[in-house]
């Protein structure tokens, strides 16, 4: 399974670590905050799992961590904020919208720029 795992494109791995780690910090989200007593309990664990996921779908990328933590960082926060929309239905403002232009330039940047 590793080995099919390592030769998935990093964009596809990115893609589905963060959908898994957005997923899992949203279902931890409203155990908390919807929730009371055992009823958390199911939710807690579903999320355990999907953050879990995350971990392993992210340290799976078969190039240095420094490397793929930009390009992580700047897919996270676009998966972010669509899963903050079809979860929460709670829309960025203009502070998101430009922060979140400088997290995707950033990024960008360590991901691709290689200095002479």
């Amino acid at each position: 399974m590793l080995k099919i795992l390592q030769s998935t494109p990093i964009p596809l791995l990115l893609l589905v670590a963060t959908t898994l780690e957005v997923s899992g910090d949203a279902v931890v989200r409203l155990a908390i905050y919807q929730y009371a007593g055992f009823a958390r309990v199911p939710l807690l664990l579903t999320g355990a799992m999907l953050l879990l996921g995350y971990g392993s779908f992210l340290n799976t990328a078969p190039v240095s961590f420094a490397r793929v933590v930009g390009l992580y960082i700047a897919t996270l926060f676009v998966v972010w904020q669509i899963i903050n929309f079809l979860v929460f239905r709670a829309l960025p403002g203009l502070p998101v919208w430009l922060g979140g232009t400088l997290v995707i330039g950033g990024g960008l940047i360590i991901t691709f720029w290689r200095p002479a």
